[in-house]
């Protein structure tokens, strides 16, 4: 059980350069597809209201699979040969978008893509936050033990203040989900806050 007195905006309130980072919703983990991230359904009313809320404050970043197999390169290679069905030549283009209700927002909100899980790894998402003077993140999407997870610790690395919204992260396995917010709260309590949408959205005017 997440320990609540670690639950809300610890460090004080937010500062005027906030972001809100929303990653991969996209449609290829909504649909029934083999990677179909099922509560993605159920958190995507309470990701809609942040964006609605802060449309120009809004990155969306979208997991883009190569091509083909042999464009990725060591394990990630292997990865795709398993997935090939999931690569740009053999999937729906409309797969690698954002889920419909989302993309409405774009523009203002914008959209950067990345090859691999963290929203930071070969993107020009670092360069974007520097150019908006961005300290703070306000992080939700999918998953919260994979790109979620990958994300959050390149954010930490770089010196951002992460705001994790409980409700508005999702996986496809409640297990690990449950696991990676206690460890959120616990190991990386100074690193990593933790709130509920009710509270960020009263917090971020």
């Amino acid at each position: 059980m997440t320990d609540q007195s670690n639950i809300g905006l610890r460090h004080g309130p937010l500062s005027n350069h906030v972001a809100h980072l929303c990653v991969d919703m996209q449609n290829v983990f909504a649909d029934e597809t083999e990677w179909q991230t099922p509560w993605m359904k159920r958190v995507l009313p309470v990701v809609t209201e942040i964006v609605q809320r802060h449309p120009e404050a809004t990155i969306f970043t979208r997991f883009m699979t190569p091509r083909d197999p042999s464009e990725a390169s060591g394990a990630w290679r292997r990865y795709f040969e398993r997935w090939h069905e999931f690569t740009q030549n053999e999937a729906e283009p409309r797969l690698l978008d954002l889920v419909p209700a989302l993309t409405e927002f774009v523009p203002p909100a914008t959209i950067i893509d990345k090859p691999a899980y963290s929203a930071f790894h070969d993107s020009p998402l670092l360069s974007v936050l520097r150019e908006r003077s961005i300290d703070t993140l306000v992080v939700t999407g999918a998953e919260t033990d994979v790109c979620v997870l990958a994300t959050v610790f390149s954010a930490i690395d770089h010196g951002f203040r992460v705001v994790l919204v409980k409700d508005a992260v999702c996986s496809s396995a409640d297990e690990t989900h449950d696991a990676l917010i206690t460890v959120y709260a616990s190991r990386f309590s100074h690193q990593v806050e933790l709130v509920d949408s009710p509270m960020i959205l009263d917090e971020w005017k």
